[in-house]
C-alpha cells in the first residue's frame, strides 16, 4: 500500500470516527433507537425506569444517616450491585461518560453558586413529584404513555403547565437575585491529557461489555437477567448524550425559545413505539401493568405539576441529569443527590399517611392507591381501536401545538 493510500485509509478512518462519536447525531434517530433499546427490554419481559433506582439511592443514604427507620424506609435494601434500576442508571452515567470521552466533550462544569441552590430546590421537588406520579418523566409518563395508560397523559398535562410555571419563576429569580451568578473560571484541561479521552472512552465501554459477558455466562439466572440491564442501561445513557435527548427540554423549549425539534422527536418516539408495545401487549408478551403506576389521575397531575417545575430550576430531568452527570455538569451531581434523598423521604412518608400505599380492602381488578389507580384504555375501554385512535390524536394534538408555537411563538414566554 502506497503512502497516499494509507493516509487515504487512515483520513476515511477519522472521519467515519467523528460521524459516530464526535458529531452530534439526530434526536429523531436518538428516539429511534431510544425506542428500540426499550422495546428490547420489553421483549425480555423488563421495562425502562430511573425514579426507582434513584429512590433506591435515597432510601440507602437514609438508613446509613439513621433516618430511615424514623419515616418507614425498609432496613434491608437490595444489594446495591445488583438492584435492577439502580443498576441501569449507573450504566447509563457510564455510557454517558464514554460518549462524552470518545467525543472529547467531557469537562467539570462548574455553575454559578446560585445554580446549587436551584440544583437542591429542583432536586428535591422532582423527588416529590415523582413520588406522587409514581415515577418521573420516564415512570410516570413515557412509560405509561408507551403502556396505552392514561397516567401518562395526565401526568402530560402537569408537566406542561409545571414547565411554564417553572420558567415564569426562573425568570422572575433571574431579574431580582443578584447573588451567585457570577460563573467560576473553566477548568483547562491540557491537551495533552483530551488526546487520551477517546482511548478512555472506550476502554469504558469494552469493560461494561466485558461485565455483561461474564455476567451473561456466569449460570447465574438473576446475573444473566442483570446482564442485559447493564447492556441496555449503557446504550441508553451512550444514545442520549450523542443525540442531547432530554424530556425536560422537549417539555420546557418551546416556552423558552419557541424551537421544537426536541418535543418532535418524542412525538415521534411515542407515535413509533405506542403501536409495537401494543402489539407486544396483545400476545403477551409482557404485563402492560408493571410499568403503570396507581396514580391516575389525581397523582400524575399533582406529581408532574411539582415535577415539572422542579426539572426547570435543576436543569434536566431524570433521564437527563443521569447523561449530564456522566458530562461532568457539578449541578447535576447535586440536583440528583437531593432529587434521590428527598424522593426517599417523600415515598417514604406518602406511604406512611396512606397516599400512595396499596388500598388492601379494594376488591376491584385495579390497584388503588388514595392518589389513584392503575388504567390501562384497553381494559377501560374494551378496544385497542379505540386506545390506538385516542393516543394517535392527542399525539397529533401535541405535534399541532409545537408547529403552531414554532410559526408564531404564542406560547413563548420570554
Amino acid at each position: 500500500m502506497t503512502a497516499k493510500a494509507d493516509a487515504g485509509w487512515v483520513g476515511g478512518f477519522r472521519a467515519d470516527f467523528k460521524t459516530l462519536f464526535v458529531t452530534k447525531w439526530s434526536p429523531f434517530v436518538g428516539v429511534l433507537l431510544l425506542v428500540m433499546i426499550v422495546l428490547g427490554l420489553m421483549v425480555n419481559g423488563l421495562f425502562w425506569g430511573v425514579f426507582g433506582g434513584v429512590k433506591y439511592w435515597g432510601d440507602a443514604f437514609n438508613n446509613a444517616i439513621g433516618l430511615g427507620p424514623l419515616i418507614g424506609v425498609p432496613h434491608e435494601l437490595e444489594a446495591f450491585g445488583l438492584h435492577r434500576m439502580s443498576l441501569m442508571n449507573l450504566t447509563l452515567v457510564l455510557g454517558a461518560f464514554s460518549a462524552a470521552m470518545l467525543s472529547r466533550q467531557f469537562a467539570i462544569n462548574r455553575p454559578p453558586k446560585l445554580e446549587y441552590v436551584w440544583a437542591l430546590v429542583g432536586g428535591s421537588l422532582m423527588g416529590i413529584g415523582a413520588a406522587l406520579a409514581g415515577g418521573c418523566t420516564t415512570g410516570g409518563f413515557f412509560n405509561p404513555v408507551l403502556h396505552s395508560s392514561p397516567a401518562g397523559w395526565v401526568m402530560w398535562i402537569g408537566l406542561l403547565a409545571g414547565a411554564a410555571g417553572g420558567f415564569k419563576a426562573l425568570l422572575w429569580t433571574m431579574e431580582h437575585i443578584d447573588w451567585g451568578g457570577k460563573p467560576p473560571p473553566m477548568i483547562q484541561v491540557p491537551a495533552s491529557v483530551m488526546r487520551w479521552y477517546p482511548w478512555l472512552g472506550a476502554a469504558v465501554a469494552l469493560a461494561c461489555l466485558a461485565w455483561a459477558t461474564q455476567w451473561m455466562g456466569s449460570g447465574n439466572e438473576q446475573l444473566a437477567s442483570r446482564a442485559l440491564v447493564v447492556l441496555a442501561g449503557f446504550a441508553i445513557g451512550f444514545v442520549l448524550h450523542r443525540s442531547r435527548l432530554c424530556f425536560a427540554r422537549a417539555f420546557r423549549e418551546p416556552f423558552v425559545t419557541g424551537e421544537g425539534e426536541m418535543t418532535k422527536a418524542m412525538i415521534l418516539a411515542l407515535a413509533v413505539g405506542i403501536p409495537l408495545a401494543a402489539l407486544l401487549f396483545n400476545k403477551k408478551v409482557i404485563d402492560p401493568y408493571v410499568a403503570i403506576p396507581a396514580t391516575f389521575w389525581i397523582g400524575s397531575l399533582v406529581g408532574g405539576l411539582v415535577f415539572g417545575v422542579g426539572m426547570v430550576f435543576a436543569g434536566g430531568c431524570a433521564s437527563g441529569s443521569l447523561w449530564r452527570m456522566g458530562e461532568g455538569h457539578l449541578k447535576l451531581w447535586v440536583g440528583m443527590f437531593f432529587f434521590a434523598w428527598v424522593g426517599s423521604i417523600a415515598s417514604a412518608l406518602f406511604k406512611k399517611a396512606g397516599l400512595t400505599s396499596i388500598d388492601e380492602t379494594n376488591v376491584d381488578t385495579f390497584e388503588r392507591t388514595a392518589v389513584g389507580f392503575q388504567a390501562y384504555l384497553p381494559d377501560m375501554l374494551g378496544s385497542w381501536g379505540w386506545t390506538l385512535m385516542i393516543s394517535a390524536g392527542l399525539l397529533l394534538l401535541w405535534y399541532a401545538l409545537v408547529r403552531y408555537n414554532e410559526s408564531t411563538e404564542k406560547f413563548t414566554l420570554m
